[in-house]
């Protein structure tokens, strides 16, 4: 398997903590986005759905977070959301609109204060600390606007470093890290330091990064927004190669050209998400 491909999932509860999916929070057939849902074209509470067939590697189901007050502010309200396997799905929306507690909650990186976040069918709020780390470890891959790449390593150590904390053993870290890179066009770039790059190769270095450890998603937060057009669109047509080799990708956006190059975008304002849908087709006359 190449590093574009995700990962195949663990046997639950294997390891890290996780919790088994009997762990999940009710049945799946109440799940906005399953295929008993494909009729209901708006929905409430802030619905958001995914289509039917392939496992949905997220799940929120009412998710919400409150910041605590006085008074209380809710960054993101009963929200509900399925992703599911290979999906390319875009989420936009203005500044102060959700999207990066959004980005948070989906990342392992906080914790909703209401509602069932089920990763990969793991139900996320039955882990503790060192569990949702091992969680997200194996699971997500995260892409940057400002890549974050240590500049005294080379590109070859910067995606290696990212097995050094998942565990994996040392001797195939080299290996697996310049096949990251070589996917991803930069077989040739292996030792140039970030401060030799281009920004649309240290973005690439950082994609690399994060699908050396072969995640189940690819979450991208405005992976264009330090580029210019010409490195922006190298980055997107890598976009494109990964979901169509079969990784689900979701990219929080505020650029509607990038949002267009998802399968699907869901629109988040005020906290609240909701689903762009495809227009109806004028009956014939």
């Amino acid at each position: 398997m190449t590093p574009g491909g995700p990962e195949p999932r663990s046997a639950p509860g294997s390891s890290g903590g996780e919790s088994g999916r009997g762990g999940e929070t009710g049945g799946r057939g109440g799940t906005v986005g399953d295929a008993g849902d494909a009729g209901d074209a708006g929905g409430t509470g802030g619905g958001a759905r995914g289509s039917g067939g392939a496992e949905p590697v997220i799940e929120f189901r009412g998710v919400g977070l409150a910041y605590p007050g006085p008074p209380p502010v809710l960054a993101l309200t009963d929200c509900d959301l399925v992703v599911r396997s290979g999906e390319f799905v875009t989420v936009v929306g203005p500044s102060g609109s959700g999207k990066s507690t959004f980005l948070n909650i989906a990342g392992l990186l906080d914790a909703p204060t209401a509602g069932t976040y089920l990763l990969d069918g793991v139900d996320t709020g039955a882990l503790g600390d060192s569990g949702r780390a091992s969680l997200r470890g194996r699971r997500i891959g995260f892409v940057f606007q400002s890549f974050h790449l240590l500049s005294h390593r080379s590109a070859l150590e910067n995606v290696a470093l990212a097995m050094l904390y998942n565990g994996f053993p040392r001797k195939e870290r080299e290996p697996r890290a310049r096949e990251a890179l070589r996917r991803v066009g930069l077989g040739h770039r292996v030792d140039a330091l970030p401060t030799r790059l281009s920004g649309g190769e240290r973005q690439r270095v950082a994609i690399a990064r994060a699908l050396v450890t072969r995640p189940s998603l690819l979450l991208c937060d405005e992976p264009t927004g330090n580029l210019d057009t010409e490195n922006a669109g190298t980055v997107l047509e890598l976009l494109d190669e990964l979901h169509a080799d079969g990784m689900t990708v979701l990219v929080i956006t505020h650029d509607p050209e990038v949002a267009a190059r998802g399968g699907r975008t869901v629109r988040i304002r005020d906290g609240v998400l909701a689903e762009d849908l495809p227009p109806v087709p004028k009956a014939a006359s």
